[in-house]
């Protein structure tokens, strides 16, 4: 069994290293961005920031997972796709965290929000595509269940992650729910009388925390506006991939839109290195491991 689990690793590596070289534009960005990730983890190791470092080496093994799952999926990344990917790895944790972008740069939580909304409608209508191709089980999917399936995995993925950032910042005393400085609140809870009545609150530029003030320029609200403003920029990259994927389905392929260099497909026989790899080996393989090309590595 040792062996043959060795003989299973081995062949998925090679596997892995033909995947990564497959296209050459996704193979000079992820040595790129693999090249800038260990420098700035080197850089953080010598600034003692071991919180930075820890999400350099996060990066690095995130920076895999699209090839590892073309390999060990059998599906086909294409190249705008894969791409995308890897600079929103690269954007949301090196620059994002490491380098404190979503503090220092305006707005650049809100585009990594709206990519997010884009790639995971990609995601969800590429799912139904695969999940339809089986000979033995098959659907004539109409293109606006397509686009309206793609939708709403968008958003329901940006809904779970909004529960992950408020588990964070309940749980852990994070602040991923980013606060938001606002000048007026309208609130029922303030009216005396307990009749529902909303009481407005206008013109606040500073609020005073057990006598000191905190120099904010106005109320600062927890959470909740940038939860909203997240969610409805992932509605903004839900609706855009929906509309291109709902013509891409309609003209079945045909006709060229945005979503098609967005939606992935099963790997051809010469798109499949794991099997390659593995059928090639098979000389070398241990006795006991007849259905070795179906195992995991």
């Amino acid at each position: 069994m040792k062996k043959e689990r060795g003989w299973l690793k081995k062949t998925f590596k090679q596997a892995m290293a033909q995947e990564l070289r497959e296209h050459k534009s996704s193979f000079i960005v992820f040595y790129t961005l693999r090249v800038l990730v260990i420098i700035t983890l080197v850089r953080q190791i010598f600034l003692h920031n071991y919180e930075g470092a820890f999400f350099c080496v996060l990066t690095i093994a995130l920076l895999y997972v699209p090839s590892w799952v073309q390999v060990r999926l059998r599906i086909e990344l294409p190249p705008p796709l894969e791409i995308t990917i890897l600079c929103f790895i690269f954007a949301a944790e090196i620059l994002g965290e490491v380098n404190a972008f979503y503090v220092n740069v305006p707005n650049w939580d809100t585009m990594l929000h709206t990519i997010n909304g884009f790639l995971a409608a990609a995601v969800g209508f590429s799912m139904v595509l695969l999940l339809n191709d089986n000979e033995k089980l098959t659907f004539d999917l109409s293109p606006f269940f397509l686009a309206l399936v793609a939708f709403c995995f968008s958003m329901t993925i940006g809904v779970l992650w909004e529960f992950f950032e408020f588990g964070m910042d309940w749980f852990f005393h994070s602040d991923m729910q980013r606060d938001t400085v606002i000048n007026a609140i309208y609130s029922a809870s303030l009216d005396p009388t307990r009749s529902n009545k909303v009481v407005a609150v206008k013109g606040i530029y500073d609020v005073v925390i057990n006598g000191e003030e905190l120099g904010m320029g106005g109320y600062l609200d927890i959470g909740l506006i940038d939860t909203m403003k997240d969610l409805l920029v992932n509605f903004v990259g839900a609706v855009v991939f929906s509309v291109t994927g709902f013509f891409y389905a309609r003209s079945k392929g045909t006709k060229r839109t945005p979503a098609q260099s967005f939606v992935p497909s099963k790997k051809t026989a010469e798109q499949d290195y794991l099997r390659q790899a593995r059928e090639s080996g098979n000389s070398a393989a241990p006795e006991a491991t007849p259905d070795a090309t179906d195992d995991k590595p």
